[in-house]
């Protein structure tokens, strides 16, 4: 978590130690989850059949100012049901995502090491480690193949003799069992908790004089080179309502075989040409001296001390995107909150599908930096969401449409938690359905928008009309209501209504666009003008309650009442300058500090107030060292020497939302027209970044010297028409399909 390095394909991440005594390989995959209906008989996705029964009542007593006997009567009889909550232990009956083994590869040679360096490029997703013992020189070479579902380790060594090594591999699991076969280490069982069933299976290739299997150990004996070749799978198959049946052992062997014919040369050629058609799209160079040679956690021991870096900011946004491409591909489980490298079996918060930022959080870079295909896993995985969730909505609130809630496992569970305040998310759906939308918006692929998309979205905000109830004054709110993990029960927490207000307004664009379901439109048009308004509150800030009780002294992780100013956009800067000033003294309040993902939020909130100084500020804090590995739910925000943010401890979220916020600083698109450079910090006076998208299809090139704008290439994939602004200018550009302009630093077209 602090120190080992990650690498993944999407269906499965690994984290190598680079020890040169020996090779610490620990892995995963990404279904292997205990919970479920093989745990508990009775599981049923959290759900109380007729528990909307309650919520009258519950409503009731709100409406008459109970609010703690409301809250008693919720947390008893809308609660979704697990077979037991040992708090920070596993939840009986939801699960936990489970480490899956680990690799040992132990080179039989004794001397001291020298010239030791252990290295991850980010640009072709190559590891290296190179040492030498004793004359003898090492290398050791690991990548994850997607193409080919593929973890590859290659061990090398110069020695006339070649060396003897001993692999072993291991697992917390219990019912395993341990094969050689066909150069094949073969390890196959059942969890213990739920029965599901996994195996791993690793190719051996060795130049050596023979292999030899012995108490579960492999030993390769004079080998120069030897390279091990891992797939796993396990019988999960993302089917409501059982959740298996996939022919995992069939599968793992049809991989291996043509991992065989294929060979070394070929699975590295064929990933470095699929990584890079991805992570190449985007380049992005601040005026720097070259620090890369310096290792990582002494630039960033240095960078903590005040030391300026702008290649290692550079390279943390980087380093986003490679996170993102490593545990989220087409056809692969979106990445959870640990990505795939979880290495515990009781990870903190289940390592789960956190719907109320977490997430949501983890996919914004997908689209603005050039991996929509990243995004795919998510949108695939909320579709599948939808049969349990409507069950969800109708046990709980007797509504149409879907629902998902705080906590989220592969097994459908979407109830609300079983304890509340933090368990009660519905509006969890339509957080989810703003990212189908935005996938729409950045490729403009109308096929999906009408497919896939626009039914997902029109099936959340059934949802939001029948759970919306009127009050004393005839606006629309959401009854009952928590902000998130944040305060007690209410009538109109303002997540809950800005996010109403996000999959009506969003809807609505979407049949403006499809040309279809207007009588639907027309309801939500009507729904939306009736939503409570937002407000400003007597000290300035925007509300987080329909009630006006913010306590300017709370520093809460979660700013949820800000969800207007983003991810959505009911709040801008030219649109609505009271709100973003409220949303400013609302942020002040705040403060700076919190867990990894609440500094990466904040970061982009500050670009949303074209307050760059701000959002870099948050940035360096973001990044700033630390050795917290506890759980710490205020201000341990930071990263570890690997560049893994910290909650703590390790949680992708903060990675992705500090990535997302550096692109929202040098581009935005939100309002339905371009800014370029719109929160730049001072910082970084002189730089390029290329391949950012706007939505509307268009990509953005942009170059920047002594603080201001030279030149900014845009290109779109349609024919439009898009405003374009920098630092008071705005210029309409008539785009063509396919066409390409440049611009200069007055948004002039450059001949």
């Amino acid at each position: 978590m602090k120190e080992a390095l990650p690498i993944g394909n999407g269906y499965m991440g690994a984290m190598f130690f680079g020890g040169p005594e020996e090779e610490h390989i620990q892995f995963n995959e990404e279904s292997l989850w205990t919970g479920g209906k093989g745990e508990w008989d009775q599981y049923n996705g959290g759900n109380r059949e007729n528990a909307h029964k309650h919520l009258p009542e519950v409503r009731r007593l709100l409406d008459a100012g109970k609010y703690e006997e409301a809250h008693q009567l919720a947390n008893r009889e809308l609660t979704g049901t697990i077979k037991a909550d040992k708090g920070n232990n596993i939840w009986e009956g939801f699960g936990a995502y489970q480490t899956f083994g680990d690799l040992f590869v132990k080179p039989e040679e004794s001397g001291t090491f020298t010239d030791y360096s252990r290295e991850l490029d980010i640009s072709d997703a190559v590891a290296t480690i190179k040492y030498t013992v004793n004359g003898t020189k090492h290398k050791r070479e690991y990548f994850a193949n997607y193409p080919s579902r593929t973890l590859v380790f290659r061990f090398e060594n110069d020695s006339p003799d070649g060396i003897d090594y001993i692999i072993n591999q291991t697992t917390v699991h219990k019912n395993v069992t341990f094969e050689y076969n066909k150069n094949q280490l073969i390890m196959s069982g059942h969890l213990e908790n739920n029965g599901m069933g996994f195996e791993s299976r690793v190719l051996i290739e060795s130049d050596g004089e023979k292999v030899t299997f012995l108490d579960d150990k492999l030993k390769v004996k004079a080998a120069k080179s030897l390279t091990l070749y891992l797939t796993a799978a396990t019988d999960y198959k993302n089917e409501y309502p059982t959740y298996k049946g996939r022919d995992y052992i069939s599968m793992n062997k049809e991989t291996i075989a043509k991992v065989r014919q294929r060979g070394y040369d070929n699975l590295l050629m064929e990933h470095k040409k699929d990584y890079s058609n991805l992570f190449s799209r985007v380049n992005f160079k601040l005026e720097t001296m070259d620090t890369n040679n310096i290792p990582t956690d002494e630039r960033l021991t240095a960078y903590a001390s005040g030391k300026k870096d702008p290649s290692l900011e550079t390279l943390y946004f980087q380093y986003g995107r490679y996170l993102l491409i490593s545990s989220s591909r087409p056809g692969t489980m979106p990445a959870n909150l640990q990505g795939k490298w979880n290495d515990k079996t009781n990870p903190p918060w289940a390592s789960d599908y956190h719907s109320n930022i977490n997430i949501p959080m983890i996919y914004w870079p997908a689209e603005v930096t050039n991996l929509s295909e990243c995004h795919e896993p998510l949108i695939e995985y909320i579709d599948k969401l939808r049969p349990p969730g409507r069950k969800s909505a109708k046990d709980f609130f007797n509504a149409e449409g879907w629902i998902v809630n705080t906590m989220n496992n592969p097994f459908g569970y979407t109830a609300p938690g079983w304890d509340f305040p933090w368990g009660f998310f519905p509006g969890g759906a339509a957080w989810y359905s703003r990212h189908v939308w935005e996938h729409y918006q950045y490729t403009q692929d109308l096929n999906f928008l009408k497919k896939k998309g626009y039914p997902i979205m029109k099936e959340a905000a059934l949802f939001w009309l029948d759970y919306l109830t009127k009050d004393s004054n005839g606006n629309l709110v959401s009854s009952p209501s928590y902000s998130p993990e944040h305060g007690g029960i209410s009538t109109g927490a303002y997540m809950d209504i800005e996010i109403a207000w996000d999959i009506f307004n969003n809807c609505i664009k979407a049949t403006d666009v499809l040309e279809n379901d207007m009588a639907f439109k027309k309801e939500l048009v009507l729904a939306k003008a009736k939503l409570l308004p937002l407000k400003i509150g007597k000290w300035g800030q925007l509300q987080e309650w329909k009630e006006d009780i913010d306590d300017p002294e709370n520093k809460h992780r979660h700013v949820a009442h800000l969800y207007a100013l983003h991810p959505g956009n009911q709040i801008n800067a030219l649109q609505t300058p009271e709100l973003i000033d409220a949303a400013r003294v609302s942020l002040d309040a705040r403060g700076d500090d919190g867990t990894g993902w609440s500094i990466g939020w904040k970061i982009n909130f500050w670009a949303r107030l074209f307050d760059g100084n701000r959002s870099y500020k948050l940035l360096r804090r973001a990044m700033a060292i630390t050795l917290d590995d506890g759980v710490n739910m205020t201000d341990g925000g930071g990263v570890y020497a690997n560049l893994f943010s910290t909650h703590p401890p390790f949680q992708l979220d903060g990675n992705m939302g500090a990535t997302a916020g550096i692109a929202e600083m040098l581009l935005q698109s939100h309002s339905g027209e371009i800014h370029i450079l719109p929160a730049l910090p001072e910082s970084w006076p002189t730089g390029t970044i290329s391949g950012l998208k706007a939505r509307g299809g268009i990509e953005v090139d942009i170059e920047w010297k002594e603080g201001r704008l030279r030149t900014v290439r845009i290109k779109s994939i349609m024919t439009q028409a898009i405003n374009v602004h920098y630092d008071g200018e705005t210029v309409v550009l008539n785009l063509k399909e396919g066409e390409t302009l440049d611009l200069d630093e007055v948004l002039k077209i450059i001949d």
